[in-house]
């Protein structure tokens, strides 16, 4: 696979990874292509048009040094309140910068894929999350990072774990009697 060559064919891949449990927890969907093909195309357009309440932003180990690959923060959760926004901004910024840092270093991601690509995170920060919780929310975003990536490059699951498992139909909101 030959990454950000013109007129090459690069997957879009996609993951999903969750963490923790109550307002703290992390639940977080990836993107990973190459920056001249449809998630270049997204992470531009996703940047370039924020609505009030979802600004997405380029995700940095500090300032002035942005992750590679590139990854653009997009929030799931409308940031209404200041102390959301300052948990959304800080500990879950900094936990996926930590991830995808982390899934680099360990070649969970190659570093050819992280010099090329390109990487949309879509990030669920709760609404009701307290800053006095921001290091499990830091946490648990690094540990959901790391796991969205590692699925996205597994290509899992398949069709065959999700039709064969028997936990049954449940999600952090929803459980059916």
């Amino acid at each position: 696979m030959s990454w950000g060559a013109p007129g090459g064919f690069v997957p879009t891949l996609i993951g999903h990874g969750s963490e923790g449990s109550g307002s703290s927890a992390a639940r977080l969907t990836v993107l990973i292509g190459d920056r001249n093909g449809p998630v270049g195309a997204a992470w531009a357009g996703s940047l370039s048009t924020p609505t009030a309440g979802h600004e997405p932003f380029v995700v940095v180990a500090r300032p002035g040094l942005p992750v590679k690959p590139w990854t653009l923060f997009v929030n799931t959760a409308a940031v209404e309140q200041r102390g959301h926004g300052e948990l959304t901004r800080g500990a879950a910024h900094a936990g996926v910068a930590a991830g995808v840092i982390e899934a680099v270093g360990t070649g969970v991601l190659a570093a050819e894929i992280a010099e090329y690509g390109l990487m949309i995170a879509s990030v669920w920060v709760d609404p009701a999350a307290s800053t006095a919780h921001q290091d499990a929310v830091f946490i648990n975003n690094r540990v959901a990072t790391i796991s969205a990536i590692h699925g996205a490059l597994s290509a899992g699951p398949t069709v065959a774990q999700v039709l064969s498992d028997t936990g049954g139909i449940w999600n952090d909101s929803y459980e059916p009697t």
